[in-house]
């Protein structure tokens, strides 16, 4: 067995991890991240190897399927060229109630899924973090917005964000470093929909482009101050503490390849593994001291787990022919082009927000078929209500390849999600038909339901055949990949799992930053609230163990 000695240690290399190391780092702190998979660099996006693309994808999903990637393959954006950017599910099983399936899809590498996201990047609004105050649902947060804006402005700046003002009220503007454009279609779509309903705004999409150097500049930040170990291939089975003070020491660490356990020291444990993980972690991590899982002494650790709610459609634009790219970004032959357009929450009484879910898409950027229309499709994301029975526990029957118990996943909708869904759907229907769109679907866990040509009319019948057969075990809890909740911020031990700076109330050395702290979903995507949320704990964990090393 080996022991090191760090200053901190951050568990998980992606979209949390990444600022992690750079703000720990940058206060001049000796730190070791710990990555379970494989270092990876350009070399590993063959922008080469040509792939035969069509709308629904099904031959690559069937062979990925075969290959042990039969959940991976149902992301909405899977293909064979970005197989290695995903787990094997047969190495990396789960459990699910029967009624309640989900969809939970992960990649295992350096930069976790930040190779595989959208890339968009939204601030939250005190319509999230105040949610219990202005609706009388789900839970006010520890924080306000006015509290994160200088950590989202330090990510904005530190990432170079594509954008452009746009002045809604329910979808800050961020600070971009670069403009994002909209197409020709796209204007026409913001004209007609601003035009007929002056509260539902169409904005730009906030993203950043692909990294050419396939590492986001905050962990090549980190690697350049000579003060990170990483640890490449490192499975974290548990965190480790002091019998006595009931501190985190480090972490029992698995050799991915080997299996060889070795032991890692340090005076701080920083998650940032993602919702699922992190929280498996901490109750894989039980001991005589922490015997319900490690900073669980609320009971609450695994509780009150979310996804947003997800629904898609697909069509045409008749007002708007042929397809152009307006990708602001540098060309990325891997990636492709990037952009699109959001439909905010819709902006009510003193800016206040007046729906409880929001819209990504894109019109007029993808190949048209034979009717030369403008193709729109479109992918909502709704509020899903903390419950407290939604929950991660550990499955006592099942490993995975290494030998540690795997998590057992309960995300049913409730009543409200389930109203807050329909409403989604049939706004989105509403938007789309009411200004003269043409929709082929639109699907949700709630079905299918086909319109006009129905789904996909230019593929061949058994394609269509399959996505009709297949929907419902695609379209499920996890597909908007937004999970969160399941270790909470709070304001009091009893209520919550760590306080408003992301520390454990049990164990004050743990920090946990990846989107189990949330205490609501939200509507938007999770990373940029993530990131300035690492910004921020890490900040002060940093000056807690500077003060620590000086004695003062």
């Amino acid at each position: 067995m080996s022991t090191a000695q760090f200053d901190a240690m951050v568990i998980g290399s992606g979209a949390s991890g990444s600022f992690a190391v750079r703000e720990l780092t940058a206060q001049g702190l000796k730190v070791v991240l710990l990555e379970a998979g494989p270092e990876i660099g350009p070399a590993d996006f063959n922008a080469q190897r040509k792939v035969r693309q069509s709308d629904i994808n099904l031959w690559q999903r069937a062979k990925a399927t075969l290959m042990g990637q039969g959940i991976q393959a149902r992301a909405a954006y899977f293909d064979t060229r970005m197989r290695r950017l995903f787990v094997n599910d047969r190495e990396h099983p789960y459990a699910t109630p029967p009624d309640a399936p989900f969809v939970w899809i992960r990649g295992r590498q350096a930069g976790g899924r930040t190779h595989t996201f959208g890339r968009a990047l939204l601030r939250w609004t005190d319509d999230d973090f105040r949610m219990r105050s202005r609706t009388g649902k789900g839970e006010d947060w520890p924080i306000a917005y006015d509290e994160i804006v200088p950590f989202y402005e330090d990510v904005e700046r530190c990432l170079g964000i594509y954008g452009r003002p746009d002045n809604v009220p329910t979808q800050p503007d961020s600070i971009y470093s670069h403009e994002a454009r909209l197409t020709g279609a796209e204007e026409q779509f913001k004209a007609d929909l601003e035009g007929k309903w002056p509260d539902r705004r169409v904005i730009s999409w906030r993203y950043i482009g692909p990294e050419p150097t396939r590492v986001l500049r905050p962990l090549r930040e980190a690697i350049a101050s000579g003060n990170l170990t990483i640890r490449y291939n490192s499975i974290a089975h548990r965190v480790l503490t002091d019998e006595t003070t009931g501190l985190a020491t480090g972490a029992e660490v698995l050799d991915r390849a080997t299996g060889a356990r070795s032991t890692v020291m340090a005076k701080a444990v920083v998650l940032c593994a993602s919702p699922i993980e992190s929280i498996r972690l901490m109750l894989n991590s039980a001991s005589p001291r922490h015997p319900a899982g490690l900073g669980n002494g609320s009971g609450l650790l695994g509780r009150y787990f979310m996804d947003q709610l997800p629904c898609i459609a697909t069509g045409n634009y008749p007002k708007a022919r042929g397809a152009a790219p307006a990708d602001t970004a540098p060309p990325d032959a891997f990636y492709g082009p990037s952009g699109g357009i959001f439909v905010p929450r819709f902006v009510g009484e003193g800016g206040k927000a007046a729906s409880d879910f929001n819209f990504q898409g894109s019109i007029g950027r993808y190949p048209t078929g034979r009717s030369g229309y403008a193709r729109l499709s479109f992918f909502g994301f709704g509020v899903m209500q903390p419950d407290a029975d939604n929950r991660i526990t550990i499955d006592p029957k099942t490993r995975d390849a290494w030998g540690i118990p795997v998590p057992h996943i309960r995300c049913k909708m409730g009543a409200d999600d389930k109203a807050t869904l329909s409403r989604q759907v049939d706004t989105l229907t509403e938007m789309v038909e009411g200004i003269g769109g043409e929709l082929e679907f639109v699907g949700s866990p709630l079905g299918l339901v086909e319109k006009g040509r129905g789904a996909y009319p230019e593929a061949d019948p058994l394609s269509r055949f399959l996505f009709r057969r297949m929907f419902n075990k695609t379209m499920v809890m996890g597909a908007a990949i937004h999970e969160a909740g399941g270790a909470r911020m709070g304001n009091a031990p009893a209520h919550s799992v760590l306080n408003s700076w992301n520390q454990s109330w049990d164990v004050p050395n743990l920090v946990v930053t990846d989107a189990s702290a949330f205490p609501t979903s939200g509507v938007a995507g999770t990373t940029l609230t993530i990131m300035a949320l690492t910004v921020r704990a890490c900040r002060r964990l940093g000056e807690e163990l500077k003060a620590q090393k000086s004695g003062t």
